[in-house]
């Protein structure tokens, strides 16, 4: 039997296209061309917008699944995905011992070019984007996404984490080690980031 990506459920005032969280991009656009005609015959006159909710989607896959849409229908797409920022993405975090330390919140995304560095903990309200760097002597958490570089434990603790609501960046450091980090569209999504017993970055 074949297990379904994508369901569409029609709401009162919009359209929900809801995506299985372990679906690939190819899944999800071959699924999505299937059931197009079907999506097709709700518009007669108005146009229901159409929200994109389940999986926690990267900016390609937003793109490719708005442009398939487009291509056949004319209508106002949103996606559930930035509004999920919160602590309820991050809660693996929660379940390892850390350790207190002088926390600074920073509200907002922090932008390309921008550094934002703290001597304890660093709380970012936000996203973190590429070329943007974050830098804490303690924990780094992310509300939003990590693309940019994120250092924790800046000064040698290896008990520091970064936590985040998707972690999207080529390199992740702790302390003074490093990870590279290769972002594959059909792996599982990252948002936790600790040192291991062999002093090694496992990301979860």
């Amino acid at each position: 039997m074949n297990i379904s990506n994508i369901s569409i459920n029609l709401k009162k005032d919009k359209i929900i296209i809801k995506i299985r969280e372990t679906a690939n991009e190819q899944e999800i656009i071959e699924e999505l061309e299937e059931k197009l005609p079907e999506l097709k015959k709700l518009y007669q006159e108005e146009k229901t917008p159409i929200e994109i909710a389940g999986k926690t989607l990267k900016s390609e896959e937003m793109d490719k699944i708005q442009n398939t849409i487009k291509e056949q229908i004319d209508v106002q797409i949103e996606f559930e995905t930035p509004k999920t920022l919160g602590l309820h993405s991050i809660k693996k975090a929660f379940n390892k011992e850390i350790e207190d330390s002088k926390t600074k919140f920073y509200k907002g995304s922090v932008r390309s070019g921008q550094k934002i560095e703290y001597e304890g903990s660093l709380v970012i309200l936000g996203d973190v984007n590429g070329g943007a760097e974050v830098v804490a002597e303690e924990n780094i958490v992310i509300l939003g996404n990590l693309r940019g570089l994120a250092h924790a434990g800046a000064k040698g603790n290896k008990k520091a984490i970064i936590a985040a609501n998707l972690i999207e960046c080529p390199q992740i450091r702790i302390a003074n080690i490093i990870k590279e980090n290769q972002i594959n569209a059909e792996e599982p999504i990252k948002n936790y980031a600790y040192v291991g017993e062999e002093e090694k970055i496992i990301l979860e």
